[in-house]
Parts: structure tokens; C-alpha cells; sequence
């Protein structure tokens, strides 16, 4: 058995080497695996299913659809409108905020981690604001251009508004962590989001727990990072033509 994670590529049409990159990811390393995760903010943003239409997002899409494998998404604090349309043009599966697998025997946590970023409070607040079902109607209800000017000013905003926050806010919360750990009685987790590549251990109700964190991918020809599970245990790779 051999399952691949990754995370935030925050792919955009800007971005033609970090594109390539992905693409070249998804023909050469993705085929002979048994599964392939991504864990959230694949593309910079999402304005919804009827944007599929789009050249760049066409491209991404059916390069996904291309591999013969099962594909399961879980949506980030960038594309949380994936919707079914998406799902039928990828063949990938949507999972929810926070779900168990069984990886390789282990019975494994994976989240996009926003969620475990607390000390944000502004962000949590804006979060449950945008998550809700009323908000995902009435916006997906505007046109898809208005849309689009709304996620830009969204963006500009909250890139100025980290200038001000300590690189700590923006990090996970310790008893965040721990109390995900114990909600769903697990050992394992795997989450991107902060961006912060590393592998930490710890204690929680006298178990030893593992948290993966998938860093992001860079618009560069050096490669993209990923988090693999095979029959020799769980391995961090770096991807390079």
C-alpha cells in the first residue's frame, strides 16, 4: 500500500512553473500509488463549481481526473466551495472538515488545520461566518464575477492584516492539538495550512500521538514537497523533474 499527501499548491494561473510542476507530479509520480490526499487550498482560491469552465481550472481538473486512483479532497480556508460539479470533473472524492482513515493499519486524523490555529480569533470568527450554509447560498447565489472582486478584496485584506499578526497567532494552539487528538481517539494527524513543514510527537492522555504538517509547494523548479506511506513507514519526499 503506498498513499501520497500534499497541501497547499495554491495553484493560480500566475504561477506557470508551480502548474507545471503539479502536472508533472501528477503523471509521473501519482500512477502505482493506492490513493492520493490533498488536505486543502489546492487552488489560491475557489469561487465556485461554475467556474470549472475556466481554462486554468479545466487544466488542473482534468489532470486530476487523468489519474486512475482514488482521489480525496478535503477543502482549505481557500477553496471551501468545492462543490459536486467539482468532484464529477476531478473523480475525487470531498471529505469533510475532519475525518479518520485507516492509512497503512493507523487510524489517522486529517484536517486542512485552520481549525487548530485558535489564538486566531479574528480568523475563527470569520471562519464560522463563511462555513455556514445561509453565507455559502447567498454568495454562490451572485454572479460569478462579483464573486471573484469579493474573494480579491478578501484577499488583499487578510494579507495586510497578517503584517500585524505575531507568527505565533498564526501557528496551531498546543491544546488545539491535543483536544483533536482526544476527540477523535486517535495517534496520528496530518494537516497543512500553516505552511510549516515538520513531524512533532506528543503526549496526549499518556499516548505518545504524531502530527504530520505538509509544508507548501513553491513556484520554483526545486520541487514540492510530500508525505508518503508505504511499506517502509511514513516518509517525506520531495518531488523534482
Amino acid at each position: 500500500m503506498s498513499v501520497l499527501f500534499v497541501s497547499d499548491l495554491h495553484l493560480c494561473p500566475s504561477r506557470p512553473v508551480l502548474t507545471g510542476l503539479f502536472c508533472d507530479f501528477l503523471r509521473e509520480v501519482v500512477p502505482g500509488n493506492d490513493a492520493l490526499y490533498l488536505l486543502g487550498d489546492i487552488f489560491e482560491y475557489w469561487a465556485g463549481d461554475d467556474d470549472l469552465t475556466a481554462p486554468f481550472n479545466a487544466q488542473i481538473c482534468s489532470a486530476l481526473k487523468a489519474c486512475d486512483l482514488p482521489k480525496f479532497v478535503l477543502p482549505g480556508n481557500r477553496d471551501f466551495l468545492f462543490g459536486a460539479d467539482f468532484c464529477a470533473a476531478t473523480g475525487a472524492r470531498l471529505l469533510p472538515d475532519e475525518v479518520v482513515h485507516d492509512i497503512a493499519g493507523t487510524p489517522t486524523l486529517l484536517l486542512h488545520g485552520d481549525t487548530l490555529c485558535t489564538d486566531d480569533t479574528a480568523y475563527q470568527t470569520f471562519r464560522q461566518q463563511v462555513r455556514g450554509q445561509a453565507w455559502r447560498e447567498t454568495f454562490l447565489a451572485q454572479p460569478l464575477a462579483a464573486r471573484k472582486q469579493q474573494i480579491e478584496d478578501l484577499r488583499r485584506r487578510s494579507e495586510e492584516q497578517k503584517q500585524m499578526k505575531s507568527m505565533s497567532i498564526m501557528d496551531v494552539h498546543p491544546q488545539a492539538v491535543a483536544d483533536a487528538f482526544h476527540r477523535h481517539g486517535v495517534s496520528a494527524m496530518i494537516h497543512g495550512h500553516t505552511h510549516r513543514l515538520n513531524t512533532h510527537q506528543h503526549q496526549v492522555d499518556g499516548h505518545s500521538c504524531t502530527r504530520y504538517v505538509l509544508g507548501d509547494w513553491h513556484d520554483t523548479p526545486e520541487g514540492g514537497n510530500y508525505l508518503a506511506c508505504d511499506t517502509h513507514g511514513w516518509q517525506r519526499k520531495t518531488w523534482r523533474p
